[in-house]
Parts: structure tokens; sequence; C-alpha cells
């Protein structure tokens, strides 16, 4: 049984919407959400990213910036900026991007079953990016971005969200910044309830992206609970926001990998090295430099682009859904063992790409500051889902979903 509910949202009045949203936070860093932010008193990164609208020498976990983010929602309430529900109420979102369309719904889901496992997960998180998002919604009362959760595709809850997106004019219809299409509907009492019924005979929820935004929400959540001591379950901290879509509207870029140095092994070395490691490399075209399938990369070194192939398929553990993922195969084989990264959470030798990026962002990265670059190719959603159903944990940095959410859409306050 998967529990979606409505709740009192705050959002953008229609007039302040386009210049409300904004990125996530976590895709940009403070310079650029600076620039980004730069001339719209109106963005959400002011909230988000309140650190924008401090000193720039100010550490952006202190305490000042989670309370300037409180004080931003506030004056953007007071100013009309953000808007309150007068009753709960569930949303539609719809996102279109380059043609392709996924759509969803927006409530909140319980903090239970994140505990209980009803909500999976598929990716460890780090202590201080935690601490980051408690201490951030916290302060603000409120959860500020929704948790992106996706479920196996179920036609007759489809069915419903399409007839009403069909029949009815969206709350907004907006194109932000990145090209992205981003509409709304709010869905009245009579419209959600058998939505809310038919998701109790779904069995699970997915986080498909915002690992550390969920355990901060539950951890919040568990705060409160501690602090009244004499809860009822119902109140509003006990639930976290989320936009949850069906796993088959959605689509999973390849997430790559850059390397400072071959650890002290030369060209020739380091590919002799990968080559006694079970793989054949070979030089390729620039038109064929993407992966073509599973278990082949692309390689880039010294401004050539190399195909990477694993030489004997019967030596990868398909019966293991995370061991059978390239991004394991990689590391395990190639980036542990021949470049001596151990723990790629920690290792500052590696980066990580969005392939959003492209592959020109590979070449640009080694002729900045990296010496190697290698690309895998996409982790479909079936993989991750496979993961997450067996308990098990997929390495980090191995899925980027797009589009991103939209931020500032919809807010979520625990009180």
């Amino acid at each position: 049984m998967a529990i979606v509910r409505p709740f009192k949202g705050i959002r953008p009045s229609e007039k302040f919407a386009e210049k409300v949203i904004s990125l996530p936070y976590d895709v940009m860093n403070r310079e650029e959400a600076k620039n980004m932010a730069e001339g719209n008193p109106y963005s959400f990164l002011h909230i988000c990213r309140s650190e924008i609208d401090l000193s720039d020498d100010i550490n952006p976990y202190d305490e000042k910036v989670y309370e300037k983010a409180g004080c931003n929602i506030d004056k953007f309430l007071d100013d009309g900026v953000l808007i309150k529900e007068q009753q709960p109420v569930i949303y539609i979102y719809r996102q279109v991007m380059n043609g392709r369309t996924q759509t969803g719904i927006v409530a909140c889901v319980s903090i239970d079953e994140y505990l209980n496992n009803t909500i999976k997960r598929h990716e460890l998180t780090r202590v201080e990016k935690e601490q980051d998002r408690i201490n951030h919604f916290y302060v603000c009362n409120a959860n500020t971005e929704p948790v992106f959760l996706t479920y196996r595709d179920n036609l007759k809850i489809r069915s419903i969200i399409e007839g009403i997106a069909e029949n009815s004019e969206p709350e907004y219809d907006i194109v932000s910044d990145d090209g992205i299409r981003h509409i709304l509907w709010v869905l009245s009492k009579a419209q959600y309830e058998p939505i809310i019924t038919l998701f109790d005979d779904v069995d699970n929820l997915y986080i498909a992206d915002g690992h550390h935004r969920s355990a901060s929400a539950v951890k919040v959540g568990l705060r409160k609970r501690e602090e009244i001591k004499k809860f009822t379950g119902d109140e509003e901290f006990n639930y976290f926001m989320a936009a949850i879509f069906p796993d088959n509207d959605l689509k999973i870029f390849d997430y790559n990998r850059v390397i400072k140095d071959l650890n002290g092994y030369s060209k020739e070395e380091f590919i002799a090295k990968i080559k006694a490691a079970g793989f054949a490399v070979e030089k390729v075209e620039d038109d064929e430099i993407r992966p073509r399938e599973t278990h082949e990369f692309s390689m880039f070194l010294d401004d050539e682009w190399y195909r990477v192939m694993i030489k004997n398929h019967d030596l990868i553990d398909n019966d293991d859904p995370v061991k059978s993922l390239d991004v394991y195969i990689l590391q395990d084989r190639i980036l542990g063992p021949v470049l001596g990264i151990e723990d790629p959470r920690t290792d500052k030798r590696i980066d990580f790409v969005g392939g959003i990026r492209g592959f020109e962002e590979l070449e640009r990265r080694t002729h900045k500051d990296m010496k190697v670059a290698f690309a895998v190719y996409p982790v479909s959603t079936e993989e991750l889902l496979k993961v997450a159903d067996e308990g098990k944990i997929m390495p980090p940095k191995s899925t980027w979903f797009e589009p991103k959410l939209g931020s500032g859409l919809f807010l979520h306050t625990l009180d």
C-alpha cells in the first residue's frame, strides 16, 4: 500500500510563477546560483540557495543561511509572490522536454512508509548533505522542494490523471529558463479521491532522485515527534512532499566519470592495464563515440576517443542487479584496481558529469582539470527498480534524470 495524501500547498501566484521557478538546489554551485538569480528578486533560489543573499564569505551551512531562507519564505508570502491553498489539494504536474512528456502528481507521502521500506531507495546518503537539508527544512518549517518518486505504471491511475488534464484548464503553463515546459493542475477533493484510492493498490514507491531530501525530511519528522511526545500521526510533519511519476514516463541519462590522473601510468601502460583487466580497446571516430549498448564504455584520453568493450561477458554476474550494472563494472574492473579510486564517494581524484551536458563537457574537463573521461550506457528504469526491490544499493552517481523538477512550484509546511 502506498499512502498519498493531499496537503495545503504553498505555490507561486500565477503572475509570478515564471519568475519564481528555478532548478533544484543541488544541481549548481553557489556562484552559478547567484548568477542565475541575478536581477530576479522572485527566484526560488533566494530560498533554496539563500546564501546568495548573504556575504560571499559566509559558510553555506551557517545558521544564518537557513534563517535567511525562512525569512525569504515569509517575505514571498507577505508580498503575494507565494500563496497558500485554502484547502488540502493534490496537483497534477506535467513536464515537457524535447517533445517528451512525463505526467504525475504532487502529494505528500508517509515518513513511516520510508522507514518500513514501502518507499524504496537505491542510494546511500552523506551525513553532511543530509544535515544541510535537515537544518533547512527544520528552520523553514517546510519541505521546500519535492522528492522525485516513481512507481510501476498503473493504467487506472494514468487514465484518471490524463482524463483530468485533457478536460480542464491548468493553473500554470510556463517554460523555465532551461527550456522545460511545466504545467500544473490543482485538483479538488472530488478529483483526487479516486487517485488516492487507487494508490492503495500500489505496492511500493521508489525514490528516483532526492535521497538526501527524503532522509532529511524523515529525520525532521522524527525530531518533531520527539519534541511534542504525544503525536497522533496525522500532523503534517509525519509526511513529506513528493512528485510521483509512473516509471514508463521517465528517462535516465548516463552519469559519466572524469579522473584527474592515470595513477602514475603512461598512456600506453594505462591502456595495457585495461586490456589486462579483460577489455578490448579500440579507437573510434567522432561520430561513433557514444556507447552502443550495455557493457560497452567510451573513453576520452589525450584528445582521442576509444571504445572499451568487455571481452568475456560470461564473467558478468547477471544474477546480481548491482554487479551487472555498467557503473559497477567500470568501478570494479578499472577505476578501483587500475586507477586506485577505492571509494568514489570521497576520492577527490574523480568527478561526475551528467549525460545531459553532452560528451563535449567530458572533453572540456579533460582539457581543463582532468586526464581521462569514461562515458557509460544509461541505467534503465527497470534496473533501478530491481536494485531497490532487492534492497541493494547502486554505486554513487549511477543515474541522472531529466527533466529536473521545477523548484518553487510547491512547498509543504510542517505544521
